[in-house]
């Protein structure tokens, strides 16, 4: 403990000595967030996440090698709503990094910039690992990803004034990859991103496209999932209300009776049988969890049990973010096309 209190208050002294540092040092709670914060700062930052591998972001410890990170950080970021209240304030507390605590510019909950999804009226324990702020899952929906890099752009900037263009910069050409996979190259550079979004977001965008005679322009991840819209699904935890919310799929249940509550037989027999009704072809659920009970139910029906990255880096296909959504949605469509 010794060492490890040198150790923090020597990245402090550093920290507040006013010496210029090559690169704006970044801390992420995920793997999402910190490849988000790579693609906005490039060689200007050095970004690192508490979060990684096929982990799952709610249950992590906090580790004297996490506060050790944070003491050095200029900026920490994590998604916020209770996803990292295990440890997020241990590490902050313990880093002893004045910088990056709450309430400084040096601290950023994503969430607070993105529309969240899942407020819960009340809140009981009864009711199974809830999050009063609502559902925490909000990098799973590309336009989030769009806001929060954009957003991230002016808060690096502010705290890394000399880059701030490079910063914004980065992030203009980030979010057009983003839309350039979501809607196809060639509508984005006819519309741009900006009224493809605006018209997505507003229930409008095959309205549009059609009333133009473009709709056959349509690709990337939009047109991919267009054609399984209303599909129901089930799902093992309650991960995916962004992602489902975008593109259309419904989900009817989860294998979990309750969010973080082990399933039951009686529940896993339930399910079976909304399965059979409904027609559910797709049971998707993340690798960080057994798929034990997915595939008791798979092999009581039609349904398939497809494994998608919840986060990057939990498949060796989700190396950053764009190719998190590259994998999810192959595999879904996949599965839907059988």
């Amino acid at each position: 403990m010794k060492l490890h209190r040198t150790i923090v208050g020597l990245g402090i002294v550093a920290g507040l000595s006013g010496t210029a540092l090559a690169n704006l040092n970044v801390l992420t709670t995920t793997p999402d967030l910190a490849s988000i914060v790579k693609e906005v700062g490039k060689d200007r930052v050095s970004v690192s996440a508490i979060v990684v591998g096929a982990r799952d972001p709610h249950r992590i410890e906090a580790k004297p090698s996490y506060m050790s990170r944070a003491a050095q950080a200029h900026l920490w970021v994590s998604i916020g709503l209770d996803l990292e209240i295990a440890y997020e304030r241990p590490i902050i507390d313990g880093s002893r990094n004045p910088r990056i605590r709450p309430g400084t510019k040096g601290y950023v909950n994503a969430a607070n910039w993105v529309k969240v999804l899942e407020i819960p009226a009340s809140v009981s324990r009864a009711e199974g690992d809830v999050h009063p702020g609502g559902n925490p899952h909000v990098w799973l929906d590309p336009f989030n990803g769009r806001i929060i890099a954009q957003r991230l752009a002016e808060r690096m900037g502010e705290l890394d004034p000399p880059q701030a263009a490079t910063y914004r910069a980065n992030a203009v050409a980030f979010v057009r990859r983003i839309d350039d996979a979501m809607f196809g190259k060639a509508l984005v550079g006819k519309h741009g991103g900006d009224a493809l979004w605006a018209w997505e977001n507003g229930g409008r965008l095959i309205q549009e496209l059609t009333s133009r005679g473009e709709l056959a322009s349509l690709s990337g991840w939009e047109g991919a999932m267009r054609p399984f819209r209303g599909a129901p699904v089930i799902t093992y935890h309650k991960s995916w209300p962004y992602f489902v919310a975008r593109f259309g799929l419904k989900v009817i249940d989860y294998l979990e009776p309750k969010p973080g509550l082990d399933p039951t037989p009686g529940h896993v027999a339930h399910v079976i049988e909304e399965v059979k009704a409904s027609g559910v072809k797709l049971i998707l659920q993340e690798p960080i969890y057994s798929t034990r009970n997915a595939d008791f139910v798979a092999s009581r029906t039609s349904a398939k049990v497809v494994v998608v990255p919840g986060n990057v880096g939990h498949t060796s296909g989700a190396k950053d973010y764009i190719s998190l959504f590259d994998s999810i949605i192959k595999r879904i469509t996949e599965a839907l096309s059988r």
